[in-house]
């Protein structure tokens, strides 16, 4: 699955292989080769809920993670997300983008997602930081359908206002945006 980090391990054969090797090496970026280790600590640790798809298991820094929450009120849906690892990464986090309609405070329509370790500078001190992993996103991503939820801050206000107001006509509101939207 990880071919890059075939490249990083393969031995030269010959002088000019080795001259082949280095320069792969040298222009294999330094996100590149956390993602290597990352990608493989991330798969091994997923949410029973989540599954994630490469496209391209060349393009580690772009690949698709989708939650099918077991609990909750958006059981049974599937939702789906694209992560694209920017090059600076790990000094800056993921960019996380929800590309299923979704009726929850913490997501707004256009696939935004709030949460807190998504950002650069947080107000609660739970923000990015270098030390975050692949697999601390993806498990932040699943816990929006269960723990994490928060009506008290949200993105999407009219869901948080909506839930507010009437709990029965937001729950309805979910089961038809799942229907419509994330069935599988």
């Amino acid at each position: 699955m990880i071919t890059l980090s075939k490249k990083l391990k393969q031995p030269p054969e010959s002088p000019k292989n080795k001259k082949v090797a280095e320069d792969i090496t040298k222009r294999i970026s330094i996100r590149d080769k956390l993602l290597v280790k990352e990608v493989q600590e991330m798969e091994e640790n997923l949410p029973k809920t989540c599954t994630v798809n490469f496209e391209d298991p060349n393009k580690l820094h772009v690949f698709d993670l989708t939650i099918v929450p077991d609990e909750g009120f958006w059981k049974s849906g599937k939702f789906k997300f694209r992560l694209d690892i920017p090059e600076e990464y790990n000094i800056v986090p993921p960019n996380v983008v929800c590309n299923t309609r979704i009726w929850h405070p913490n997501i707004n329509e256009d696939g935004e997602v709030c949460l807190s370790l998504l950002r650069q500078n947080s107000y609660d001190s739970l923000g990015w930081a270098p030390t975050r992993r692949l697999k601390d996103v993806v498990w932040g991503l699943n816990s929006l359908f269960s723990d994490l939820l928060n009506f008290d801050d949200p993105l999407n206000v009219e869901a948080a206002d909506h839930y507010s107001r009437n709990k029965e006509s937001f729950k309805a509101k979910v089961r038809d945006y799942i229907q419509m939207y994330a069935t599988r």
